[in-house]
Parts: C-alpha cells; sequence; structure tokens
C-alpha cells in the first residue's frame, strides 16, 4: 500500500515536472525563434555573441523599471481619471504601458547596444533592438504563460511576443540611421521610439477597451479586436519593409562608407 502510494506521488510529481517544462518551452520558443530570424537576416557583418547576450539579458532587466513605473502610476490614473472613460484608456494604452515599456528598452538600446563598437552597419540597430525586445518580452511570456496556461501560450505565440519584435524593428530601424547620420541623430532615435510607443499603444488600445462597457454597449469586442489586428498588421508590414531596406543600406554603407542616408519609412 505504501509502495503504491510512493509510486503515485512521484508520477504525480513528475507529470507536474513534465508540465512546467512544457510551459517553460512554450513560453521560451517564439522569442528564441525570432532571435534567430533576425540574427539569419544579418547578412554583411554578424555581431558578437557577447553584445547579442548581454542586450537580451538587459532586455529582461528592463521589465522591473517598467513594471515599477505601471505599478506606482496605476493608482494615481485610478484616482484622477475616470475608468469607464476612452481617455483612462487610451493613457493606461500609450503612456503606462507602451512608453514605460519602449521607454525601458530605449534607454537600454541607446546606453549599451549603440555604443558598441561592432555597431558597424546600419542593419545592426535591428538587431540590437530585436535582442532587448525579446529579453523583455521572453521574461514576459514566461510570467503570462506559467500564471494562465498553456492556451495563453499559444496565443501570445502569435500576438504579443512577435509584436513585440515587429516595436523593436520600428525602432531599431531608426536606431541604425541615427548612428550614421549624426546630424539628424536625435530625430531619429526619437521617430524611432515614438513609432514603437504608437504601435504598441495602438494595438493594446483595443484589447484595453474591451473592459470599458461604455464602449462594448456600442462597439462589439470581435470588432475591438479587429482593430488591434490591424494596427498589428500594419507593424508587421513597416517591419518586414524595413529589414529590406536596411539590409539593403548595410551593404550599400560597408561598401562605401560615405554614403548619404536616403530611406525612410
Amino acid at each position: 500500500m505504501l509502495q503504491s502510494q510512493k509510486i503515485g506521488t512521484v508520477k504525480a510529481r513528475g507529470s507536474v515536472f513534465l508540465s512546467m517544462l512544457s510551459l517553460l518551452a512554450l513560453s521560451l520558443a517564439p522569442g528564441i525563434a525570432i532571435i534567430f530570424y533576425i540574427y539569419s537576416k544579418d547578412k554583411y557583418d554578424r555581431e558578437p555573441f557577447e553584445n547579442l547576450f548581454i542586450s537580451f539579458l538587459l532586455g529582461v532587466v528592463c521589465t522591473v523599471p517598467a513594471a515599477l513605473i505601471q505599478r506606482n502610476l496605476q493608482p494615481q490614473l485610478d484616482h484622477l481619471v475616470s475608468p469607464f472613460s476612452i481617455t483612462y484608456y487610451f493613457i493606461w494604452a500609450f503612456i503606462l504601458v507602451a512608453f514605460s515599456e519602449e521607454g525601458s528598452k530605449f534607454l537600454v538600446l541607446r546606453l549599451y547596444s549603440y555604443r558598441q563598437k561592432a555597431f558597424n552597419e546600419p542593419f545592426d540597430g535591428i538587431v540590437y533592438s530585436v535582442m532587448v525586445s525579446m529579453g523583455f518580452a521572453t521574461l514576459e511570456n514566461v510570467l503570462y504563460v506559467f500564471h494562465h496556461g498553456f492556451a495563453t501560450g499559444i496565443l501570445r505565440m502569435f500576438l504579443s511576443v512577435p509584436a513585440h519584435a515587429c516595436f523593436g524593428v520600428l525602432m531599431g530601424y531608426h536606431t541604425g540611421l541615427a548612428k550614421f547620420d549624426p546630424e539628424k541623430s536625435a530625430l531619429h532615435l526619437w521617430k524611432g521610439l515614438l513609432l514603437a510607443v504608437f504601435f504598441h499603444g495602438s494595438f493594446d488600445f483595443f484589447l484595453f477597451l474591451q473592459n470599458n462597457p461604455n464602449v462594448t454597449r456600442y462597439v462589439s469586442e470581435s470588432l475591438l479586436v479587429v482593430g488591434a489586428l490591424i494596427s498589428y498588421w500594419i507593424a508587421i508590414r513597416l517591419s518586414l519593409r524595413s529589414i529590406r531596406q536596411h539590409q539593403a543600406l548595410s551593404n550599400r554603407y560597408l561598401k562605401t562608407p560615405e554614403i548619404y542616408f536616403s530611406f525612410e519609412i
């Protein structure tokens, strides 16, 4: 009797362990896949592994300031703005979430990755930005999947994690321009940050509005999801175009460094 109980306990623990491993694999897979995809697109002068790894780890770390900002400002928002107003969800999506998260990634990108000697071609802006974004998104994904389960992991695999990558590409595209166009570097950097914030905020804004009964009374939740997906689709299209343009620009720049940047999103 005791022996069978012990066997049952071991099997139960083994099942829990395998379940946790499955959730962990599901959490990590999309970020790793995107990293390898972006790395494969860096055709001309690939970055040192150390720089990429540190950028990824710093992306993980920058979840902390973003979380602190959201945690400390959310009560202020609740106090100052009615949670039944559209303004509440606009501030929540674009400032509390999008600006805090993309701003944290931007600081890591600007203060570490941007300063590396290996950052020597325009496409490197995309590579480093995506590394930072995937560090952030991977930790976020692990927390969400372990808390909400397998179905959430599947959904985030195709939406949230790739969305973070798209925001990273848009920011990185302009960071790459800034690095090699010093006269307009501030403009490029701000444009990259604001584009990432805009598309991140737009994506979240439509999803958050599903919690507002004053909105769902007139607009169906399905239509709000469509709005988020349209924003996501546009970000994907711009990201793919940015990758192609920076590949071409890096090729030209490495051959003729005196090139003047003429590509714009």
